[in-house]
């Protein structure tokens, strides 16, 4: 057969034939004990899964998709995207050892590494978002066992030069683990980049829907492979298998979702970058954009997720822009159907090297409505925002 695109490959597995008379999802099964026919076959796993914990047929399903697509010898399930990135430190990492990672980390995987791998002997150091390929190699130590990269890089969205870095880290003998998220594995494959573990919360755009929470690890070298797989079963994680049968159907239509979300987003982004009110949009497939030339050296796509910095004003006009949104729902996460608003400047006080914006911060998750609801309900939000500029410069009566 010749080669296939993703939009084929992610649904080929569902009509694959040989397996005689079937549905064309597997069955959700909810099993803790499994049962077997042969007292010798019990616990060999030649009939299958021994034990709940294993997976039953949706999450090994979905395990077989998610190899494939990233590229590895295998691939892992865990309850979040959070422990997507934890599970392969916790796995990777040794007390005395050293991370390395942006500073403009996701703000749950920083407070893991300063609080739960400190407690066990193990430091993280941060390196400032914008820095060069040169000064995060420089920045490596004899103590560096892994270096953890975001690209884009969380509420900021600074590109790095992931196969320099990956090809460099491996030479020094230094483990490179990526969160890729935003790349969902179609626009970024970070396995085929001499990246050695990618990791990615299936909650965003691979369930597609904001109602399951699960990571995905991919990883391709044995050795790594085999910590990851240990650290998995020593620690007991586990997805449960309605989870898993959600994440398998969303991951059909992965492809679409991403594409079509990806072109409201840029056109939104242009959109605002051409607005008064708005400094700066931080969406790298942005021509003009901090990090365009890597995103479209690299990239094969985009997700929808952007930053938005305003010209000026305090937490009260940004709250004021957000209260007059009716189309863009306030909360947390991103990759489902719908479209997201958050207010980020706080988070920017917990970095180390805090990037200096002329503004307030905002974060937009463009989904599935048409574009031009969406920029009309901003149009809204921005004449919000400007009634409370004006509000600010009244003179108190």
């Amino acid at each position: 057969m010749p080669p296939i695109s993703d939009r084929t490959r992610l649904i080929s597995g569902a009509t694959r034939r040989g397996r005689g008379r079937r549905p064309v999802n597997p069955p959700l099964e909810r099993a803790s004990t499994m049962l077997s026919d042969d007292p010798a076959r019990m616990q060999d796993g030649s009939d299958g899964p021994v034990y709940g914990l294993d997976g039953t047929s949706a999450a090994r399903e979905l395990r077989a998709v998610l190899t494939q697509l990233e590229g590895g010898a295998d691939a892992f399930l865990v309850p979040s995207g959070l422990a997507a990135v934890t599970v392969p430190l916790t796995a990777l990492l040794r007390p005395g050892d050293e991370v390395l990672t942006t500073d403009a980390v996701y703000g749950p995987t920083r407070r893991f590494m300063t609080r739960h791998l400190a407690a066990r002997g193990i430091d993280a150091r941060f390196h400032p978002a914008a820095a060069s390929t040169e000064a995060i190699l420089a920045a490596l130590t004899p103590r560096t066992r892994v270096l953890l990269i975001e690209a884009p890089a969380s509420l900021s969205f600074e590109m790095t030069d992931v196969p320099a870095l990956a090809a460099a880290c491996r030479e020094r003998g230094v483990l490179t683990v990526m969160d890729n998220t935003w790349g969902a594995g179609l626009a970024f494959r970070p396995l085929a980049h001499d990246v050695d573990v990618s990791a990615q919360a299936l909650t965003k755009y691979v369930g597609g829907h904001s109602d399951l929470l699960m990571g995905g690890i991919s990883a391709r070298a044995p050795d790594v492979v085999r910590a990851i797989a240990h650290t998995v079963e020593d620690m007991g994680w586990h997805v449960s298998p309605d989870d898993a049968w959600l994440a398998l159907r969303g991951v059909r239509t992965l492809p679409l979702r991403y594409e079509a979300q990806a072109r409201s987003a840029l056109e939104i982004a242009r959109w605002l970058n051409a607005r008064p009110e708005v400094a700066e949009v931080l969406y790298p497939p942005l021509p003009g954009a901090v990090g365009h030339d890597l995103w479209r050296r690299d990239f094969d796509g985009a997700a929808s997720l952007m930053g938005v910095v305003m010209k000026g004003g305090d937490t009260a006009a940004a709250h004021a822009f957000m209260r007059a949104l009716s189309l863009f729902g306030m909360g947390y996460s991103w990759g489902g159907f719908e479209s997201l608003i958050t207010h980020e400047t706080p988070q920017l006080a917990h970095r180390q090297h805090a990037p200096d914006l002329p503004g307030q911060l905002l974060r937009l998750h463009i989904g599935l409505e048409d574009p031009g609801d969406l920029i009309a309900d901003l149009e809204t939000g921005l004449k919000a925002w400007r009634a409370q500029q004006d509000s600010n410069l009244q003179p108190p009566a």
